[in-house]
């Protein structure tokens, strides 16, 4: 498979989750998940590195300077989203990515436990 557990955005979200960077919200992912928009005005200020530490897999076989390498998205480039790790976790359970769907249910459980403080 193509498609790879990004280890640096795991690391990046922890240290966010630690860091109390995250948005306990219920509801669809939709509602939150940045538009390609509102990628694309994060582009214009920040690396294509920092936006990659926002996904938590990356396909390989895409270029490393477009967005298209960059797949499951968990926050708003501000703070981790915890329906954006769901819905990461379910689409990497979907399509067979076992790797991400294990650290998307990691990262789910430290944002619960956080916000549970």
């Amino acid at each position: 498979m193509s498609v790879q557990l990004n280890s640096a955005a795991v690391t990046y979200a922890k240290q966010l989750i630690r860091d109390g960077k995250i948005k306990n919200d219920e509801g669809h992912w939709g509602a939150h998940n940045p538009d390609s928009g509102a990628e694309n005005k994060f582009l214009e200020q920040h690396e294509m590195a920092e936006y990659a530490r926002w996904h938590l897999g990356q396909d390989t076989s895409k270029g490393e300077d477009t967005k298209g390498r960059y797949k499951f998205p968990f926050g708003d480039f501000k703070t981790v989203h915890r329906d954006g790790l769901i819905a990461a976790k379910e689409r990497a359970a979907q399509q067979g990515y076992h790797d991400i769907e294990k650290a998307a249910d990691e990262l789910l459980q430290a944002l619960e436990k956080k916000a549970a403080k």
